[in-house]
């Protein structure tokens, strides 16, 4: 007991000379050890990546999960070491969703295939997306956490026991000037012709005490001193390893390129296939509706006048309408289009650059190729998705969402 209370009144008397030592410095009113200037450079890289690796890592949290919720639930887990529940992506839900509507309204139907297929779709999606985010967890986010959680707290506890180290040293240093300042005073000679000697016996005793306070002093600053320079050094060396720290945190940085641009590669090519489906799908459906709008009208409500056709389309460039012939099939009215009967408008065609390969899905369709430069044009009563492309001698119908129309 008595040892404990001996050391708890050194600890208290260190902390104190310690606070006196440090608000004298901010006052202005004492000398603080100065560290070199590659240490302070060190100081302040090792600062400058804790900062920006903090704010990396947060933002790359919101990135990869925008609900807040979610990243607090996470972090819950985390800290309490239990394993986070897995969660259904956005995209997997709506797939689900997709899918439930498709039985709902009929798989058979165009539009519940065009749900399943769109569902499909949503639901790789949401997997990539799945693998992306745990391919990123591992390779970026953990290792950003570790140099936080480990290196870090290692390097600011040194620090801390580094800023110690220097108070003590400045504290001995200031003891050491005041009592060589005061054996100074003390071993100022006496007046001899004075009549009283005790004045100088008095003076040599508190001379010969100065000079013991000195000794003391300077062993006290010999030991800080040195406790302070194998600190600095022990500083030094882990400051220095935030180079390592750097080159390990660029190495994840490219790891996590990597897998994010796997997975929008992924997203481009599923988007791509599902647009290639519907752009094959949707021509079937729009010409069965434009062949059931055909038969269900009678000849005579069509309208034969080009002034009503112009009425009724006002935006496209009007063509001859072909005469009902008993036993051959009018193509435009069908919505069957044969391009070797196609003749462009006399006005209204127009450049268009491909954005996209597109694979034509019949011989009414013309096949594309990315960057290659068609002409293209309208014709009554077509899908506005669709344009009449030329290329050459070869003619057909292409989807405008692979065009960039040009003026």
């Amino acid at each position: 007991m008595e040892f404990n209370v001996k050391k708890l009144a050194s600890d208290a008397g260190v902390f104190f000379s310690r606070a006196m030592q440090f608000t004298e410095e901010k006052l202005g009113q004492a000398e603080k050890t100065e560290l070199d200037a590659h240490f302070e450079n060190l100081l302040a890289r090792a600062d400058c990546t804790k900062n920006w690796t903090e704010k990396i890592l947060r933002q790359t949290e919101v990135l990869l999960q925008p609900n807040p919720s979610a990243r607090v639930e996470e972090f819950l887990y985390e800290k309490l070491d239990r394993k986070v529940p897995s969660r259904v992506t956005n995209g997997e839900l709506l797939a689900q969703y997709m899918t439930e509507a498709a039985n709902d309204f009929g798989p058979g139907t165009p539009y519940g295939k065009t749900l399943i297929k769109v569902g499909e779709t949503q639901r790789r999606l949401g997997a990539a997306e799945r693998e992306f985010i745990h391919s990123a967890s591992i390779n970026f986010l953990t290792p950003l956490r570790n140099f936080l959680e480990g290196d870090w707290r290692t390097i600011s506890k040194e620090r801390r026991i580094l800023q110690n180290r220097r108070l003590d040293l400045d504290a001995c240093k200031a003891r050491l000037k005041k009592a060589k300042a005061a054996e100074a005073k003390a071993a100022a000679v006496p007046d001899f012709q004075e009549t009283r000697p005790r004045n100088y016996v008095l003076s040599a005793s508190a001379s010969a005490l100065w000079s013991d306070e000195v000794e003391k002093a300077e062993h006290e600053l010999r030991l800080t001193q040195t406790e302070f320079d194998r600190q600095a050094e022990v500083t030094r060396l882990l400051l220095e390893g935030i180079s390592s720290t750097h080159v390990n945190h660029l190495r994840c940085l490219h790891e996590f390129v990597e897998s994010q641009t796997n997975y929008y590669a992924q997203c481009y090519q599923f988007m791509l296939d599902l647009q290639k489906q519907l752009g094959s799908s949707k021509g079937e459906i729009f010409s069965g509706t434009f062949v059931g709008n055909a038969d269900s009208t009678s000849p005579a409500a069509a309208p034969s006048s080009p002034a009503v056709a112009a009425a009724t389309l006002p935006a496209v460039p009007t063509i001859p309408v072909v005469p009902t012939i008993v036993g051959v099939p009018n193509t435009v009215a069908e919505g069957v289009l044969n391009p070797n009967e196609v003749k462009p408008p006399a006005s209204g065609t127009r450049k268009a650059r491909v954005l996209y390969d597109y694979e034509a899905a019949d011989s009414t369709e013309l096949a594309l190729l990315a960057d290659e430069m068609i002409t293209v044009y309208s014709l009554p009563g077509m899908d506005p998705d669709w344009l009449i492309g030329e290329r050459g001698n070869q003619k057909g119908k292409v989807p405008v969402t692979y065009l960039e129309l040009l003026s």
